[in-house]
C-alpha cells in the first residue's frame, strides 16, 4: 500500500469550483446571523427606548434562537478536514457473541439512520447481511449531506453494550459488541487507482434471514483487494452490476482512508495510538442495566438519557469530540 501512484488527488478547476461552494457554505450562514444580531441589536435599542414589553420579549426570543444558532456556527468551524465536507460511508460489524451482538450491530444501523434523519442527510443501504435469528452480522450505509463525513467520523471505533438479553431464558445481563467504521466517500475528484489484477471478485445468492435466497441467481458480489487483504460485498440488488458497483464505492472509500491513515501515521509517527480504534478497546458504552448510561471514554462526556442516543441524539457526543480532538 505504499505504492505512490495508488491515488491520486486530481487538481482542476472542479476542485475550484468545489472549493469556492465550500466557502460559500461557510460564509453565507455567518453573514445571515451577522444581520440578525444586527436587527436584534436594533429592536433592543428601540424597546429600551419606548419601554415597550412585548418588543423586549420578542426579542429575548431572538436571541435565544440566534444562540443555538451560534453554536451550531462554532461546531461547523470545527470541520477543518477537506475531507469533512464529504459524503460518508458507514460499516458497521457485530462482534463475537452470537445473536446479542448481531441485534446490537442492528440497533446502531437504526441509531444512525435516524441521527442521518435528525440532520435531514440521505441514507442508502449499500449492503446488510442478515443474521441467522436476529439482527445483522454487518452493514454498510452510504450517507449524503453536508459535512456528513465530519460529523460521522467520531463514530468509528469500537461500541460496547450492557443489557439484561432478551434473547437468554434467563434473563441475564449480557455485554455485547459492535464496530463501526467511517469512511469519506471518494468522488470523481479523487482518482484511486485499482488494478483488475490485483482483485478477486466471486458472487453468490443473496440470502435474507434465516437462509432464504433473496433470488434464484448469482446477484451478491464479494470483492477481494489481494494487496490489502480488504474484502467489501453488496448483495441488497438484484443486479449483480449494481451490487459490484456498490461493492467498489465501499472498496475505494476503504483504499482511500487506508492511505490516508498511513499518511498521518508517517507524518505524526502516532501508529500505537491506531489501536484507539481498533478491535478489542472501546470507545463508547452504552448501560442499560443495572443503571442507564452512555458515556464516551475518548471525551468521558456521558448521559443517563440513553434511550434518545438510541433514538438518534448524537450531537452532544459528537460535538465533544470535535472539540476535543479538532478545536
Amino acid at each position: 500500500m505504499n505504492d505512490p501512484n495508488f491515488w491520486s488527488d486530481k487538481k482542476t478547476s472542479d476542485d475550484a469550483v468545489r472549493e469556492s461552494k465550500t466557502l460559500r457554505a461557510r460564509l453565507e450562514p455567518l453573514r445571515a446571523l451577522e444581520a440578525k444580531l444586527s436587527d436584534a441589536a436594533g429592536l433592543l435599542e428601540m424597546a429600551r427606548e419606548e419601554d415597550d414589553a412585548t418588543v423586549l420579549a420578542d426579542v429575548a426570543g431572538e436571541l435565544a434562537t440566534l444562540e443555538g444558532e451560534v453554536a451550531a456556527q462554532e461546531t461547523a468551524a470545527l470541520f477543518a478536514s477537506p475531507d469533512d465536507a464529504r459524503n460518508a460511508i458507514v460499516s458497521i460489524h457485530s462482534g463475537a457473541g452470537g445473536t446479542e451482538s448481531m441485534d446490537w450491530a442492528e440497533m446502531l444501523m437504526r441509531m444512525y439512520t435516524r441521527f442521518c434523519e435528525r440532520h435531514g442527510f440521505q441514507v442508502a443501504i449499500l449492503d446488510s447481511s442478515p443474521g441467522e435469528e436476529a439482527g445483522i452480522k454487518g452493514a454498510s450505509l452510504e450517507v449524503k449531506g453536508d459535512f456528513a463525513y465530519g460529523r460521522l467520523k467520531a463514530e468509528s471505533g469500537v461500541h460496547r453494550l450492557v443489557r439484561l438479553s432478551p434473547y437468554d431464558s434467563a434473563h441475564r445481563r449480557h455485554t455485547s459488541f459492535a464496530s463501526v467504521f467511517v469512511y469519506p466517500e471518494v468522488d470523481e475528484n479523487i482518482e484511486v487507482e485499482i488494478n483488475d489484477d490485483d482483485l478477486r471478485i466471486d458472487t453468490y445468492r443473496a440470502s435474507s434471514a434465516g437462509g432464504q435466497h433473496v433470488n434464484k441467481t448469482d446477484s451478491a458480489v464479494r470483492i477481494t483487494h489481494l494487496p490489502s487483504g480488504i474484502v467489501v460485498q453488496s448483495q441488497n440488488e438484484r443486479s449483480q452490476h449494481r451490487n459490484r458497483d456498490n461493492a467498489m464505492k465501499i472498496l475505494r472509500a476503504r483504499l482511500y482512508a487506508l492511505k490516508l491513515e498511513e499518511e498521518k501515521a508517517r507524518k505524526n509517527k502516532m501508529m500505537e495510538n491506531q489501536k484507539d480504534i481498533a478491535w478489542g478497546s472501546q470507545i463508547r458504552s452504552y448501560v442499560l442495566h443495572p443503571y442507564t448510561m452512555v458515556k464516551d471514554h475518548r471525551t468521558d462526556w456521558q448521559t443517563s438519557d440513553v434511550h434518545a442516543v438510541l433514538d438518534g441524539d448524537l450531537d452532544g457526543l459528537i460535538e465533544e469530540y470535535l472539540h476535543k480532538f479538532t478545536g
